[in-house]
């Protein structure tokens, strides 16, 4: 009925077929402007993730702001006056950006220690570089040593300072993306005086989204240049380029036009996807035209209709059972729990069905306007690919034997030395800007991903220990105790010693483990508070006082960001160093919470970890855990598949171990070559099993009609390679040159992309024309198919 239906409407009426394409292409061509890209740091979150809740929460309750941060490199001193005023010149262009909330930098963060004030003195607030007549000298040592701001704004070797750019609440990605660009407007205002990086999270996230759209541009250019020349000297006619060429820019501008028309919005994560369709539908165009080159070598009255029918009958069961099988594989992502996976898992289902109505569309369509002709077969003659393979799976069936032993061996050795790790400033070039700023961040500046601590102290009760915490303090003070209400008294015995100990205690560990950049905590304020005490602890008097009275900007600052009495909770605020190439942050976190409960003697209940680089790590390691889970459901799923499709449980065995090395490959590869499994790489195995599953369902589809025909196996085998074994590799080849350029690009994640991709289908046609033909012939696999 099928068949009919296609000769009726596709072939009977192809110039109505293609207005229509063209009218549905062009409609989807204008929704295609609509289509939204997602840069923020937030796509690389998990939906559903309770510490995503919670981190919320923390956020919230000490008020954080997302921020950005530029490492300034002044030419001159840093304490110079036109540094000074260079930096000033900055922040206020900087506040004229409508996201930004405010800027800190070394010039309005309080000077605590060389100012010289006592603690009544700075009630009235503190002094800051703005101000005149300061002593510059005084600045400078304290700027180096207090704990507060040492590694945070300016660093050990006082040649870089940082500026804090906080960001107000914002949903718009636009928006997002406008901020950065005016923020480094900004940066090029003044880079003849400086050098100057931006980091952050969110400046990171849209980098990255950057640097992918560039290469889509630039190298998809070149892959495209690549595939039209590789088409012409395999096919030597300028039809089997164009019409390729035509279906391949109807099926992406289709895809894309969906996206907008739907609005779902491409992320880092789910920007490949147009990639992801190149492959797959130039293997769908790619064996059709092969095929029909077969067709009209052997006829010798060609008719273009019977020609064209005769193909895409021949050719539209095992493609419609490999894009399905194709679209269970990217399915599996819609079960990773994380939003961006979920998308591309969604976005690869609906091209793949995109591609494969259009393509036969098209094709049927197309051809009817063409002559049929005999076939330039000089590349087939000259380069006997297939055929030295097919001679290889006569002749030299150990020697296959034993390659398929050594790449599983390869596969499980490799794949148990993989690392689920998301480091950002692996993800570019040592040459690139972006790296070198992270660096300086890391290096100087205290780190770039932040994690923060929260300990609950509900179990010191407001009475303990308060007869012997008054501490010593300055008879001075003496004027503001009659200023306390009740409620601040409250608060004055919350600062008991057993509590200022414990925080002392988890900043001291926090700053030994070497992993983690700077720590800031109420623990810090402690430290700086003892310098200003004339060395002497702060007793709970001075401790209310400084919660009490102290001015609301200055207590912004350095008090509310790491304390909440009305929580009974500190904060502790880390920065991870991302570059450190011993950071395994999953053992990191385990190793936190397991010391906090186990030398500390705090309890599990009351250590929380929040903040991106927890987040990033759930986001991992729940994309590992569902993608082993929902991988091991669809090697079973695809062995059943097959076995339908076949209906033969021989059939299904040798086809899913063929489907199994290629996969295992990758992971091995990965593992060996010590590329990390993050969110980048980890849906290299679905496209892995997308370009298995394909090769294999037309290699075994046309090699079980081909027996049923010849009644032989090695017959068939051989004409099955010198058939459909061309389709094969001539996909193969077209992409794997194509995506070796990717390995140009300096944003890693591309290079591992276009590697991996080229090593999954080398494998997989590999497998295919090698491994899955032997295994055939050994287990008489067609056994009961009568010739």
């Amino acid at each position: 009925m099928i068949k009919n239906l296609y000769e009726k409407i596709i072939l009977g009426y192809p110039k109505y077929i293609l207005i229509f394409v063209s009218l549905f292409i062009s409609f989807l061509a204008y929704e295609a402007f609509n289509l939204k890209i997602d840069a923020s740091a937030k796509t690389l979150l998990l939906e559903n993730d309770k510490d995503l809740a919670y981190s919320r929460e923390v956020y919230k309750r000490y008020k954080t702001l997302d921020f950005l941060l530029i490492a300034y490199t002044p030419e001159t001193a840093l304490l110079d006056d036109i540094t000074l005023n260079n930096i000033r010149n900055i922040s206020s262009d900087l506040e004229k950006i409508p996201l930004v909330d405010s800027v800190n930098t070394i010039l309005n963060i309080p000077l605590l220690q060389s100012s010289n004030l006592s603690f009544a003195e700075l009630a009235n607030g503190a002094v800051t570089l703005n101000d005149k007549g300061v002593d510059k000298k005084a600045v400078k040592h304290e700027l180096l040593n207090n704990p507060l701001y040492v590694e945070n704004f300016v660093s050990r070797d006082f040649k870089t300072t940082s500026i804090m750019i906080n960001l107000k609440d914002n949903t718009s990605k636009e928006i997002n993306h406008k901020t950065i660009l005016e923020v480094r407007a900004v940066m090029q205002k003044y880079k003849a005086d400086a050098k100057m990086f931006l980091g952050g999270a969110n400046m990171i996230a849209d980098d990255m989204i950057t640097y992918v759209k560039s290469d889509l541009k630039e190298y998809g250019s070149i892959v495209l240049v690549l595939l039209i020349v590789i088409l012409y000297i395999v096919f030597k006619e300028i039809k089997w380029v164009l019409i390729p060429l035509s279906i391949l820019f109807a099926s992406i501008v289709a895809s894309t036009g969906v996206l907008g028309f739907f609005g779902w919005e491409v992320t880092v994560v789910s920007s490949n996807f147009i990639s992801f369709q190149l492959i797959l539908t130039t293997s769908i165009v790619i064996h059709l035209v092969v095929r029909y080159r077969e067709l009209a070598s052997k006829e010798n009255e060609l008719i273009q209709k019977d020609l064209v029918l005769a193909t895409v009958s021949s050719m539209a069961q095992p493609t419609f059972f490999a894009i399905l099988t194709t679209i269970a594989g990217f399915s599996s992502l819609v079960f990773s729990g994380i939003l961006p996976v979920i998308n591309l898992g969604w976005m690869m289902s609906t091209s793949l069905v995109l591609s494969f109505f259009l393509t036969y569309a098209m094709f049927g369509s197309i051809m009817m306007y063409l002559k049929p002709s005999k076939p330039n077969i000089t590349f087939e003659k000259k380069y006997a690919i297939t055929q030295l393979l097919s001679n290889m799976v006569q002749k030299h069936y150990v020697a296959i034997y034993v390659m398929s032993i050594l790449m599983v061996v390869f596969s499980i050795s490799g794949a148990s030395k993989l690392i689920v790790e998301n480091s950002f400033i692996n993800y570019f070039k040592s040459s690139t800007e972006i790296y070198q700023g992270m660096s300086i961040i890391d290096q100087k500046l205290g780190g770039t991903t932040p994690l923060d601590v929260t300990i609950d102290l509900i179990e010191d009760t407001p009475q303990e220990d308060s007869s012997n915490n008054m501490g010593s303090y300055d008879d001075s003070l003496d004027e503001f105790e009659d200023e306390f209400s009740s409620g601040e008294q409250e608060n004055q015995y919350w600062f008991t010693s057993t509590k200022m100990q414990k925080i002392e205690k988890v900043h001291a560990y926090l700053e030994s483990i070497p992993e983690l950049g700077k720590v800031l905590s109420f623990g810090t304020v402690l430290r700086v508070g003892k310098s200003i005490n004339e060395n002497k602890e702060l007793g709970n008097f001075e401790l209310g006082l400084l919660y009490n009275e102290f001015p609301e900007d200055l207590k912004k600052q350095v008090l509310k960001p790491y304390l909440s009495i009305e929580d009974n909770q500190v904060r502790f605020n880390i920065r991870i160093v991302d570059s450190n190439p011993e950071l395994r942050r999953d053992e990191l976190l385990k190793k936190i919470k397991h010391e906090l409960h186990e030398k500390l003697g705090i309890k599990k209940e009351h250590i929380h970890l929040s903040g991106l680089m927890l987040l990033y790590n759930n986001m991992l390691q729940s994309l590992f855990n569902s993608q082993i889970v929902t991988l091991s459901i669809m090697v079973v799923f695809l062995f059943f598949m097959f076995w339908a499709l076949f209906r033969s449980f021989r059939i299904g065995l040798v086809a899913i171990i063929a489907n199994i090395i290629p996969i295992g490959i990758v992971f091995g590869f990965m593992g060996w070559f010590n590329i990390p499994l993050d969110i980048m790489t980890i849906t290299i195995a679905s496209i892995s099993i997308g370009i298995a599953v394909d090769d294999t369902i037309h290699y075994l589809y046309r090699y079980r009609n081909e027996y049923s025909k010849l009644g032989n196996y090695i017959e068939a085998m051989q004409t099955s390679h010198t058939s459909i074994g061309h389709a094969m590799t001539y996909t193969s080849l077209a992409i794997s040159i194509g995506f070796l350029v990717l390995v140009l690009s300096p944003f890693t994640p591309t290079i591992y992309f276009g590697l991996l991709t080229v090593v999954a289908m080398l494998v997989a046609l590999a497998t295919d024309l090698l491994l899955l033909p032997r295994l055939v012939i050994r287990f008489h696999a067609f056994k009961g198919l009568s010739s």
